[in-house]
């Protein structure tokens, strides 16, 4: 079968392949514990689900405009306000099935073929994958001092005469690194200097820890949004729990999201009404349920790190935010895909591998479940891989013995 140049070069989402193993697992009745999922476990905000209700009681659940309901837009330009600081115009939002297609439908607006994305190191393990199938090339930045935390200098140096846009995501995903004030100052006036496409991936900015607060991109540039390039990515997902609801959005100069809101249409007419209802109930209802989401995930961080703490030659980073932690187990396995794997056959755990973020040896594994699968998940990990551990683990009735060494 012939199939095209850009369908060879794509591999599928390894999150989602993920996702798709441990419910396989757990329907064979297997003890899986899933540690690199990426949803939070709490439930939607009682606004959401009232809204989509109300909604589908009218029965009126039609078609949307391509690029969002107004009412979905208002909420958006009043959280635009709040967090940005910057008055925005419906004709600056679009409205998407989620995050994840409001930066695709941004990349094919901008891009032509053969043309640069550059992005940090670890990165969103989509990020490569989406510029390609826009036809351009996904340029990695690794930071040259070996940490989650980038230069402009490790970006700078990667710019050359084909170079359209930086994609920045802080917090990142997979380190919960949050960039700092001075780092994202220095990016927008660099962007703006070379012309550039700025795209800010926004979606945990809320979810951060230690008493730091989300910062505005848009307090380092003095053009309007009109005038600007930046492009600001966000989403009910993580920091409502709404995940499945797949409701995401971008805030940019009304040119390029007249182009991404055009080529949406094509793809798949607006996002589904009754969803982009439940939205605008998390964006307009009592925001609680965020900061009980965040104060929740900060505990479990740092539960977390005392039980990875007990490793000998794990290191960690403590994650400012998100939650994700990329730890380096390149002591026990260089090979991080060979690594996950090995904790799936003999302990039934996922983790995901780190060379999937651009960073081999490192495992991202996940702190938005229960306490009680984290410290399960992480008590297997251990008895697998400490040499010391006793040689038999019993998972429930489930005997398990060391035939490795």
């Amino acid at each position: 079968m012939s199939l095209s140049q850009i369908a060879r070069s794509i591999k599928a989402s390894p999150t989602l392949a993920l996702n798709e193993k441990a419910a396989i697992l757990r329907e064979k009745g297997d003890p899986v514990i899933h540690l690199g999922g990426g949803e939070p476990k709490s439930r939607a905000p009682m606004d959401a689900l009232l809204a989509a209700v109300n909604s589908i009681n009218t029965g009126e659940v039609r078609y949307a405009p391509a690029d969002g309901i107004p009412d979905l837009k208002k909420s958006i330009i009043r959280y635009t306000e709040e967090y940005y600081h910057r008055k925005v115009n419906p004709e600056n939002i679009i409205a998407s099935s989620g995050a994840k297609q409001a930066l695709m439908v941004a990349l094919q607006a901008i891009l032509n073929p053969q043309e640069e994305v550059i992005f940090p190191v670890p990165y969103w393990v989509s990020y490569p994958d989406m510029i390609k199938l826009c036809g351009g090339i996904p340029v990695p930045a690794p930071a040259e001092d070996g940490t989650f935390y980038p230069r402009l200098k490790d970006i700078e140096m990667r710019v050359g005469s084909y170079t359209k846009a930086v994609i920045i995501n802080s917090p990142n995903n997979p380190s919960g690194a949050m960039y700092s004030k001075e780092f994202i100052a220095e990016v927008v006036e660099f962007c703006e200097k070379k012309d550039l496409y700025l795209i800010m991936d926004d979606i945990y900015h809320r979810l951060v820890f230690d008493g730091k607060k989300p910062f505005s991109c848009y307090d380092f540039t003095k053009l309007s949004v009109e005038n600007s390039k930046i492009i600001v990515i966000n989403g009910v997902s993580k920091q409502y729990a709404m995940t499945g609801f797949r409701i995401g959005w971008a805030v940019g100069n009304k040119k390029v999201i007249e182009a991404m809101a055009n080529i949406q249409g094509h793809q798949t007419s607006g996002p589904s009404v009754l969803l982009q209802k439940a939205a605008v109930g998390a964006l307009n209802g009592i925001q609680s349920s965020v900061e009980s989401l965040r104060v929740t995930l900060e505990n479990n961080r740092n539960i977390l790190i005392d039980l990875l703490s007990s490793f000998n030659g794990v290191k960690v980073t403590k994650p400012d935010g998100t939650f994700y932690c990329f730890a380096d187990f390149s002591a026990y396995e260089k090979d991080s895909n060979k690594l996950s794997q090995f904790l799936i056959d003999k302990v039934m755990v996922l983790t995901v591998p780190g060379k999937e973020f651009g960073m081999d040896g490192y495992l991202r594994i996940s702190f938005c479940g229960t306490i009680k699968d984290m410290t399960e998940g992480i008590e297997r990990m251990k008895w697998a891989l400490d040499p010391n551990s006793p040689n038999e683990l019993y998972i429930g009735d489930r005997k398990l013995v060391r035939d490795w060494s």
